[in-house]
């Protein structure tokens, strides 16, 4: 960890812990959603709204982490 002049202090985390854990979330909430849509109303597709913006913000996670890995810095 690194202190900051106010105090704060920033934590370390490893990039690809940060990508399992978002894509874990994914993986779980996807499913719940589809079930809520399937269960109520379907008249209208919502959930592939979801899934697909999740699934586009997850492949640039992806992309950041394991792609352009050595861009950053």
């Amino acid at each position: 960890m690194k202190n900051l002049a106010n105090g704060h202090t920033v934590a370390q985390i490893n990039p690809t812990k940060g990508f399992r854990i978002h894509l874990l979330v994914f993986v779980l909430t996807i499913p719940i959603i589809w079930a809520i849509w399937f269960f109520t109303s379907r008249t209208y597709l919502w959930p592939l709204w979801q899934t697909s913006a999740w699934a586009v913000g997850l492949l640039f996670h992806y992309l950041g982490v394991f792609i352009f890995k050595n861009q950053n810095h």
